[in-house]
């Protein structure tokens, strides 16, 4: 089974703290609420919200995907990261068994946030992901992050 490992960095106006709230902590409540086209729900479907827990997202009917489960790996809320495995669902494909996620926000110099993805790839057999295969998917990611950054920026009082 080979991996590949696809990195990004972006910057938010946004500190640290509150969008780790709203993009990480609320994600399961904000999202469908303000991109109800793209996730429809989100739901835990085994554990208390922890590490281990098991959650499911329902896409929105402008979706290509119906849905997928993910397993948080790790969660810290003091070091505004987060690590989560997508397990099982139609966004992974016959080549893809899983993919796992680490988030990581850190202060940037002017007071908003600097995130860090690192996405690893776990393919089937000798499969080779190219990065081509990844760029829609990160499209599509990066957009309801826009998504959220906007809302806050829209709703200086959420998530303080």
């Amino acid at each position: 089974m080979g991996v590949f490992t696809y990195e990004t960095e972006f910057t938010s106006v946004i500190a640290p703290p509150r969008l780790f709230k709203a993009l990480v902590l609320d994600a399961d409540n904000l999202v469908p609420k303000i991109a109800p086209q793209a996730v429809k729900s989100a739901e835990i479907v085994e554990g208390d919200g922890g590490v281990g827990t098991i959650k499911k997202t329902s896409f929105g009917e402008g979706s290509q995907f119906g849905y997928v489960k993910h397993r948080i790996d790790g969660i810290d809320k003091d070091n505004f990261s987060y690590s989560y495995t997508l397990i099982e669902g139609d966004a992974l494909s016959d080549v893809i068994e899983k993919i796992a996620y680490d988030i990581k926000l850190v202060a940037s110099p002017d007071g908003g946030s600097i995130v860090k993805t690192i996405s690893h790839y776990h393919a089937k057999g000798d499969v080779e992901i190219k990065e081509e295969e990844v760029k829609a998917g990160k499209e599509k990611a990066a957009g309801i992050f826009k998504l959220v950054e906007g809302y806050l920026l829209a709703n200086p009082d959420a998530y303080n």
